[in-house]
């Protein structure tokens, strides 16, 4: 996997404001929010996409959902989405494994 924004952020090379961090993940809120309340959630594991995740990350992924809901609670959020992009064309554009955490305003479906 390529070295990422989100990988300099993990690593403390670079700035975030962090909401939550384990041994396994880190949430900080995003630096170009589409709404109000916008945060992501990355592994510290190097995971390029969802599609890259195999078996052996199973409790990874669990547990980065059940920190999504940590953080949206913590920020106030009762209604909120979580997105994952795979791919560039799904919208990907940091090739690090993250869940957008969305909330604060009405969110129509379909998204996008």
């Amino acid at each position: 996997m390529a070295d990422t924004i989100f990988g300099r952020i993990e690593r403390g090379e670079v700035p975030a404001d962090v909401v939550y961090e384990d041994d396994r993940a880190l949430a900080f809120r995003d630096v170009n929010p589409i709404a109000p309340t916008h945060l992501l959630v990355i592994p510290r594991k190097p995971l390029e996409m969802l599609a890259s995740a195999d078996a052996g990350d199973e409790s990874l992924l669990g547990h980065l959902l059940l920190v999504a809901n940590r953080v949206a609670a913590d920020a106030g959020l009762e209604n909120y989405r979580v997105v994952i992009n795979n791919g560039a064309g799904s919208g990907q554009t940091v090739f690090h494994l993250h869940l957008h955490i969305i909330g604060n305003r009405p969110l129509k479906w379909p998204p996008g």
